[in-house]
């Protein structure tokens, strides 16, 4: 049915909303839809402030733009608009419209909506402003890592339909830059979960219709409409392994890396309820009346040093293993000037950090500060018939582990001087820190340390979708690779290593406490969990426990 739809008329629309077509009996309602004109991709808000809000659409038409109407009422009947402003959607912004409503009251929830000049509106989404004050408890959904094609957004389904939380964060991660087919292979993907453009994404185009594609899926768009959103980028909006200057998935026959760049960046800005880049700085905090202060900052593109590479030659013997281990561990990977931040964004993190008033500060960052390193039995989690070369890398890693080197280099792992230099800012701090992460796939609990003494405690969140561990080590249950990591792991506390979901935090003046909210699956669409953990931190102890 698809190859009689004029292409064109898809690419000038923006919209394939071919992730919808897995709806029992939806199929052709949704092709229609997806030609539509109008409001094509639902609404979102986010950063918010006290007296603020950022709101979002898109809307299409033939038109060179078109002035829409962002309206705030305080119930969703819009009895009382309570204010409103102007925005434009236009096709150099690929339909998409931002608008920042002010004058709002602190710690109230609004509804908005977008109105066209032909009278027609969007759908209503829900928002809320920050606290002021002594406030009691404040919550925090928390998601990263949602592969489309891997499966179904049941951790986005869930949260909206729950909605008890007052914002939503989202670590990156939100879409992925692969070709279909790649990642996941053809006979892992999931039905229903068709993305576009087939190729993996490089430019402007390409990542616009991937992000149309992605927010085409009616539990993405249901949880942006629930509730702010905080949002920051880790490497899949560019590219695998992205850093300032290159990126592990990016090739010369590929172009420039710095056009890649910034046409991913664009589209990202365009498609996601974020401010227009602000004097080069891409991060942001957010206080949470007198509980808490959140901490979005950027770690991939603006400054990054290229991961540190570990080389040990093809069929090296034990003794030329041993020797190129012991190279790295004296190499660059302990260098002070290997940074995740660039000292810019380090010496705004620390002020902050140092000057902060509230109970906790929440750094909302993309990839695991605490460290894991690769446990000896992992080669007999591998599956029996795991190839031999496979097994020859797991052989590896359980050898780099005992000289000391992390089994991932991406992550803060990789730059030890520059954690060191975070966490040493952290305990400088009167307000307790939590770490929240996303990346790894998997659920982390860990104690911070800097110096052998309490820096903090980091919460990391399993994916919506993308695939972690269990794909991995089939040869072994989940139980016995958690509790393999952990034995080998002092600051880990506890690890989920195969089920999806979404992570709750809840504040209180006493405690900060993670839910880990596991589904019951992502191949079908069903939200349902099938179970939950929870850990604590007690102010004042930095710590778990």
């Amino acid at each position: 049915m698809t190859a009689s739809i004029d292409r064109r008329l898809l690419l000038k629309t923006g919209v394939y909303g071919l992730g919808a077509l897995g709806l029992p009996g939806g199929a052709m309602a949704a092709m229609q839809a997806a030609l539509t004109k109008g409001f094509s991709h639902g609404v979102a808000s986010g950063e918010p402030s006290q007296n603020s809000v950022l709101l979002w659409t898109r809307f299409v038409s033939d038109l060179s733009e078109t002035k829409l109407k962002a309206e705030i009422s305080e119930s969703a009947s819009f009895r009382k608009v309570i204010t409103a402003a102007e925005t434009i959607a236009s096709p150099g912004r690929d339909y998409t419209a931002k608008a920042i409503l002010r004058g709002l009251k602190p710690g109230r929830t609004y509804y908005y909506r977008f109105v066209a000049p032909d009278g027609s509106m969007s759908p209503i989404g829900r928002t809320r402003t920050l606290p002021t004050g002594g406030i009691k408890h404040y919550r925090m959904a928390v998601f990263s890592c949602s592969n489309m094609p891997f499966g179904w957004f049941n951790a986005y389904a869930h949260a909206a339909q729950t909605g008890d939380f007052d914002v939503t964060l989202h670590l990156g991660d939100y879409i992925y830059e692969y070709q279909r087919g790649d990642y996941p292979s053809v006979k892992d993907a999931v039905a229903g979960r068709l993305i576009e453009p087939a190729n993996e994404i490089v430019s402007l185009a390409d990542y616009r219709l991937r992000y149309a594609s992605y927010r085409a899926d009616p539990d993405l768009q249901a949880i942006h409409a629930r509730a702010p959103m905080l949002c920051m980028w880790d490497d899949h909006e560019f590219a695998n392994d992205a850093y300032s200057d290159g990126a592990q998935n990016h090739q010369p026959s590929e172009g420039d890396w710095q056009v890649r760049k910034a046409a991913a960046e664009k589209a990202y800005r365009e498609w996601m309820p974020v401010r227009d880049i602000d004097n080069g700085e891409r991060w942001a905090s957010y206080r949470i009346g007198e509980l808490a202060e959140i901490f979005m900052t950027e770690s991939r593109i603006g400054a990054r040093s290229k991961p540190a590479e570990l080389q040990i030659p093809k069929g090296a013997d034990e003794a030329a293993t041993l020797a190129a281990l012991k190279a790295f561990t004296q190499g660059d990977w302990q260098s002070a000037d290997r940074t995740m931040l660039g000292s810019k964004q380090e010496n705004w993190l620390t002020e902050r950090f140092q000057n902060s008033k509230a109970k906790w500060n929440i750094w909302a960052q993309q990839t695991i500060m605490g460290t894991i390193l690769q446990p000896d039995e992992t080669v007999n989690w591998l599956a029996p018939d795991a190839p031999d070369f496979a097994k020859a890398r797991v052989r590896r890693g359980a050898m780099a582990a005992k000289a000391g080197i992390p089994a991932n280099l991406d992550a803060w792992d990789g730059y030890p001087k520059a954690r060191a230099r975070a966490l040493a800012s952290a305990q400088n701090s009167t307000a307790d820190l939590i770490v929240l992460t996303g990346d790894s796939h998997n659920a982390w609990a860990f104690d911070l340390q800097n110096d052998g003494k309490a820096a903090g405690v980091e919460f990391a969140g399993q994916s919506v979708s993308s695939p972690g561990f269990e794909t991995y080590f089939t040869g072994a249950t989940p139980a016995t690779v958690a509790t393999g990591v952990i034995a080998s792991n002092n600051g880990l506390k506890w690890m989920d290593s195969s089920r999806r979901g979404y992570m709750i935090i809840e504040l209180t003046p006493e405690r900060a406490t993670s839910e880990w909210r596991f589904v019951e699956t992502v191949k079908e669409r069903n939200p349902r969990l099938a179970g939950l953990h929870r850990m604590t931190a007690k102010h004042g102890k930095r710590k778990l426990g």
